[in-house]
């Protein structure tokens, strides 16, 4: 049955933020002595922070705004995910909040809670290993013993505001209290963190071990645990190895504990995806780098064992320390690389974050350009010239290739110019299908060949691995899809019909040339893969 909804009475005030020389409009969403809590307006929530209250003006241009602007994704201002968006509206110049009752479905009653509990992050700060990391995003960690002692003499003040509620009364309304097991989602386990007020200098910290995942509240503990800690690496096998990186499987269901801990550290720098404390179902994949002593944790990503959409990853996390280095490309690559070798074409749950879509848009592109490229190529690979004599031939590398180091890839041994794209081979029977050379003589006796090839979407997704939508919406993006002709079927040629009038015989197709291929990648900056397929272990 849908039930009633009341958003809560908002405060936020709009506002102009002296940030760097210049004033940002920005919604006050907290206050507290000399300082308030901002987030920017058409930003992701991620950037919200404390600023001096000196530095803050309000706003006194009339208007009517949402009280949490909408994240955008490319030219969409709405989220992925259906949701229904909040009624409450706020002036700008500080007149009240209009609040409706809106009818939701169960799933979006539990959201708009969900939206109302992470609206602020709980942590400023996260002290893990050498780094000291600014948190992005709310995470549900519980409640511990002193703070609960905390929270308790000032209980009499319930989560929606109103005196004398019990602490219990801080749960989720119409959330009953059920175990983990019986409650997939986090609803009931993040009023855990409903009463941990967003606190300064030392509560507003958390302190997590970089071996275990183990999170503590105070530094001395968090020192004495360090020293204590024996783990070396993630509990799980080797599924890739190049140089000092190495990718380790971790079953969830034989692992609980550290992937509760890694689940709770990730979801401080991710907001859209659910976090799922039952992690059974779930395998993750953990990228590290190794030195002489252990393996230092970069990123992970996790995966459903069994996943009825065919999801090949549920959630992508690169350290904020160890981003924009090609680490999140060879998680995604090595995602892919799961569900090629399970006969399956791969694709991430939805919704993506705006920084994900990036990610994937950059993947499914390169993806795309290194399948055209090897297609439409009459040599092979990194071959400039063949050279037949008799029934031998002989090839000449291309020696033009820049070979240029990738960032990151330390302790690594082997040719690291060797093509990845494992996509297109030779005697593939997709590749020898599709392809028709074309050759045409010159008048000085020397010949020009050409690759044509007619092949379908379907085809296409087939030949890389990815799905047809994730396919159409890469090659859109980057203007593939332009350059259209309009042909007319065998079938009115023969019949002898006027083709200007003929318009039903026609069939469109899309054309992609070589030339288009280079500009998009030239456009794009596409790279070689960073993952190597002689180093995959599964």
């Amino acid at each position: 049955m849908p039930q009633i909804f009341n958003p809560p009475h908002t405060e936020s005030e709009g506002c102009m933020v002296t940030k760097d020389g210049f004033e940002v409009p920005a919604f006050i969403m907290e206050r507290r002595p000399d300082e308030v809590y901002v987030h920017y307006a058409g930003t992701d929530k991620r950037l919200d922070e404390w600023v001096l209250e000196s530095a803050v003006r309000l706003a006194d241009v009339k208007g009517s705004v949402s009280a949490r602007p909408l994240r955008t994704n490319g030219a969409s201002t709405t989220r992925k995910r259906k949701r229904s968006a909040s009624p409450s509206i706020v002036e700008v110049d500080g007149a009240e909040a209009v609040s409706k009752e809106v009818k939701l479905s169960e799933e979006e009653y539990d959201i708009e809670h969900h939206k109302q509990i992470t609206a602020k992050r709980n942590f400023d700060k996260v002290n893990f290993g050498k780094w000291q990391i600014k948190t992005w995003y709310f995470s549900p960690y519980p409640l511990i013993e002193t703070e609960i002692d905390e929270v308790a003499p000032s209980s009499s003040v319930g989560a929606s505001g109103s005196h004398g509620a019990p602490l219990s009364s801080s749960r989720i309304p119409g959330v009953s209290r059920s175990t983990i097991r019986s409650h997939g989602r986090t609803s009931d386990l993040l009023a855990g963190g409903l009463g941990r007020s967003h606190g300064t200098g030392e509560k507003s910290v958390l302190w997590v071990c970089d071996k275990c995942f183990k999170y503590m509240a105070e530094g001395l503990s968090w020192e004495l645990h360090v020293r204590k800690c024996t783990r070396r690496h993630p509990p799980g096998r080797k599924v890739y190895q190049r140089g000092a990186h190495i990718i380790w499987e971790v079953d969830g269901a034989k692992e609980k504990l550290y992937c509760q801990n890694l689940s709770l550290f990730g979801k401080l720098f991710i907001d859209i995806k659910t976090l799922f404390f039952d992690c059974d179902n779930f395998l993750f994949y953990i990228l590290t780098d190794a030195d002489s002593q252990r393996d230092h944790v970069l990123g992970f990503f996790s995966k459903e064992k069994v996943s009825y959409d065919d999801y090949n990853l549920a959630c992508i996390v690169v350290l904020p320390p160890y981003q924009k280095k090609g680490y999140g490309m060879l998680l995604i690559e090595f995602s892919y690389e799961i569900s090629r070798r399970a006969g399956k074409p791969g694709t991430p749950e939805r919704p993506l974050s705006d920084l994900g879509l990036r990610s994937y848009l950059t993947y499914w592109i390169a993806t795309l350009v290194r399948y055209f490229r090897r297609l439409l190529s009459v040599l092979p690979a990194d071959t400039s010239r063949l050279i037949s004599q008799g029934s031998a031939q002989s090839r000449t590398p291309d020696t033009d290739l820049k070979k240029k180091s990738t960032k990151g890839w330390d302790g690594e041994v082997g040719d690291r110019s060797m093509n990845n794209a494992y996509i297109l081979h030779d005697d593939d029977l997709l590749f020898s299908a599709l392809r028709t050379i074309e050759t045409t003589s010159n008048a000085d006796g020397s010949a020009t060949s050409h690759v044509v090839v007619q092949c379908t979407l379907s085809d296409i997704a087939q030949a890389t691995g990815l799905r047809v939508e994730d396919a159409a919406f890469a090659m859109n993006e980057c203007g593939m899809l332009e350059r259209r002709r309009h042909i007319h079927s065998g079938t009115a040629e023969k019949r002898g019909r006027d083709r200007d009038t003929d318009l039903d015989d026609q069939e469109e197709y899309i054309v992609i040339s070589r030339e288009m291929v280079e500009a998009v990648a030239k456009t794009r900056n596409v790279k070689k893969m960073c993952m190597d397929l002689a180093h995959v272990l599964l």
